[in-house]
C-alpha cells in the first residue's frame, strides 16, 4: 500500500530552471495511489521496464470528484493493436469499461473516469522495449473542461465530435469514448454524421457506437446502435440530452466518424427516425429479425430499375415476391453482398 502527491514530487519530477537533476520516486508494480493528486509510473522508470510482468495501480480520489489521468510519458513496444506491451486505463476498479488500450509513444490526452476510482493496467511480455510509462492523475470535477482523449460534455450550440485520431489515422483498438451533449431546456438536439465508418458486423456487436436519449445509458432510452460505413440518418433527441457512446474492441479498426450536432427549438418538424428504437441496424446483413413498418420500405428502398438495383441506402433491399412482373414489394435485409 502506498500513495504518492503531485506537489511532493512536481519539482522532482520536473526539475528546476537551473538544470537540476531529475530525481524519481521509487516506481514499484502497482499499487494503491490516493489523494488528490500523485505520480505513477511502470516499474523501475526512467529505466526499462522488466519482461514477462502485470502490474495493476489503482488509484482513488476524494468522494464528489473524478479522476483526470495524463500521460507525461508513454515509451512501449509499438504495436498497431497494443497486443504485446500495453497500458490499459479501466473507468474504475472491478468489471469496468476500458478507457484506452496504449503502447508506442505516442501520448493520449487526458482521461477521465466517471467516478472517483480509475485503474490502470500494465502488461509485458518475454520482449521489452522503452522506459514505460510516467502518468500524474489529479481530482477534478465531473464534466470539467481541458484537453482530453476522447468524450467530453457538449453544451454550445452547435459543433462536431469525432473518434480518436481522426482524421490521420484509424481510431485505435480498445477505447470507450462517452459525449454528453446538453442544450438549454425547450430545445432539442439535432446529430448529423459527415462521415462514418466503423468495423461491421450483423449485429453491431463489436466497433460500434449507439445513440441514448437523456443522460445515461439503458435500454430503454436508446435511440440507435450503428456500426458499417453507412452514415446514419439524421438523429433528433426527444429533449434537451443526448448521450452517445463509441466503443472499439481490441481487434479490428477503421476510419471512424465524425459527427455535427445543432440545437433546434424544440417544435422544429422532426421527421420519423429510419432507425427502430433499441435496434442494431448492421451494414453487413445476416439473419436477423428486426422489425420494419411499409412506411419504412417505401422511404429507403428504390420502386424502379432492375432488381440488381433494389438496393437502399440503410441495408434494405426491395424485391419482388415471386415475378419482375408483380407490384408488390417487400423489404429484406440484403445477404451476401458488400
Amino acid at each position: 500500500m502506498w500513495s504518492v502527491t503531485w506537489s511532493l514530487w512536481l519539482p522532482l519530477v520536473f526539475g528546476s530552471v537551473f538544470g537540476q537533476r531529475q530525481r524519481w520516486p521509487p516506481f514499484l508494480c502497482g499499487g494503491n495511489a490516493t489523494g488528490s493528486s500523485g505520480l505513477i509510473g511502470s516499474q523501475g522508470y526512467p529505466g526499462v521496464y522488466p519482461a514477462n510482468t502485470k502490474c495493476v495501480w489503482r488509484i482513488t480520489v476524494p468522494q464528489g470528484k473524478v479522476v483526470s489521468l495524463t500521460f507525461r510519458s508513454l515509451d512501449l513496444e509499438s504495436d498497431g493493436l497494443c497486443r504485446y506491451d500495453y497500458v490499459d486505463v479501466y473507468d474504475g476498479f472491478v468489471n469496468s469499461q476500458r478507457l484506452g488500450r496504449f503502447c508506442g509513444t505516442a501520448q493520449p490526452g487526458a482521461l477521465i473516469s466517471s467516478h472517483n476510482r480509475m485503474q490502470v493496467v500494465m502488461v509485458s511480455d518475454a520482449n521489452t522495449a522503452g522506459s514505460g510509462f510516467l502518468a500524474g492523475y489529479a481530482a477534478v470535477r465531473p464534466n470539467a473542461r481541458g484537453e482530453r482523449y476522447c468524450g467530453g460534455l457538449l453544451d454550445k450550440p452547435s459543433g462536431a465530435f469525432t473518434t480518436p485520431n481522426w482524421p490521420e489515422r484509424d481510431y485505435p483498438p480498445g477505447v470507450t469514448c462517452s459525449w454528453h451533449i446538453i442544450a438549454p431546456e425547450h430545445q432539442i438536439i439535432e446529430l448529423k454524421f459527415e462521415k462514418f465508418d466503423v468495423e461491421r458486423d450483423n449485429y453491431c456487436r463489436y466497433d460500434h457506437m449507439a445513440v441514448y436519449n437523456g443522460a445515461e445509458m439503458s435500454d430503454t432510452s436508446r435511440i440507435g446502435k450503428f456500426c458499417g460505413d453507412s452514415p446514419p440518418a439524421p438523429i433528433f433527441s426527444d429533449g434537451n440530452h443526448l448521450f452517445v457512446q463509441f466503443v472499439s474492441d481490441l481487434s479490428l479498426t477503421a476510419d471512424g466518424f465524425i459527427c455535427h450536432y445543432t440545437f433546434k427549438p424544440k417544435n422544429s418538424t422532426v421527421p420519423d427516425s429510419p432507425v427502430p428504437v433499441n435496434a442494431a441496424v448492421p451494414t453487413t446483413p445476416g439473419p436477423v429479425a428486426l422489425a420494419y413498418s411499409e412506411a419504412l420500405c417505401k422511404q429507403k428502398c428504390k420502386r424502379s430499375g432492375t432488381v440488381e438495383s433494389h438496393y437502399c441506402s440503410s441495408n434494405f433491399v426491395s424485391s419482388r415476391r415471386q415475378t419482375f412482373a408483380e407490384e408488390s414489394r417487400h423489404c429484406s435485409w440484403r445477404r451476401g453482398l458488400s
